[in-house]
């Protein structure tokens, strides 16, 4: 069983039902008891970095993940998931979970480009990974975000993306993995992601 953590930060209902479609069993939990056991766990979010990192802080899911994560249950984060798994971000200046060494970074771009990031858009690959497997280079993806996740070690990087310069759009430590865009906005390709993780990742 997935469990996909409920912060209250949005998209859960979608994520869900991609896992659903592609075959597996998610449920949605808020519980840091059911989230610290879990076999899986997905961390999704759209928002505010330093108000979801005081939410995961203040209602005890934070010290849960942790648990999770010493164990070594694997753990996906999404889009601001995947920026709360590196260790500090420009917003809020809060300090994330910290699995990842890196920042997140606010676009600066020249015209004509605009801020927030929205829209399809492709992920170059810089190594092969169980979650990318059957995932052509250039596989196009969702995206809606105004930062960005700089991993510190390249090593951790699974896939860049390129939005006025290359950001890191995809990365993996270990028994953690994040996505910088939406899987479940991304038809066959976000599809395909999460049945990896489903199918191909063995749970705890």
């Amino acid at each position: 069983m997935i469990v996909i953590v409920d912060y209250d930060a949005g998209n859960i209902g979608s994520v869900a039902n991609i896992c659903k479609k592609a075959g597996g069993k998610a449920e949605i939990s808020a519980d840091p008891e059911r989230i610290a056991a879990a076999a899986k766990l997905i961390l999704p979010g759209v928002g505010h970095f330093g108000r979801a990192m005081e939410r995961l802080n203040a209602s005890g899911i934070r010290a849960a993940l942790d648990a999770a994560h010493t164990r070594g249950a694997p753990i996906l984060g999404i889009c601001l998931g995947m920026q709360l798994l590196l260790s500090h971000s420009e917003e809020g200046d809060a300090a994330g979970l910290g699995w990842i060494a890196g920042e997140v970074r606010r676009f600066v771009l020249p015209a004509p480009l605009k801020v927030p990031h929205m829209g399809w858009n492709d992920l170059h690959f810089t190594r092969p990974d169980v979650l990318t497997q059957g995932l052509e280079d250039e596989a196009r993806f969702y995206f809606v975000h105004s930062y960005y996740a700089e991993a510190t070690d390249r090593a951790d990087v699974l896939a860049r993306t390129d939005y006025g310069g290359e950001f890191d759009s995809v990365v993996r430590r270990g028994n953690v993995w994040g996505i910088q865009c939406h899987p479940e906005k991304s038809h066959k390709y976000g599809l395909t992601f999460i049945r990896n993780f489903i199918e191909k990742v063995p749970g705890l």
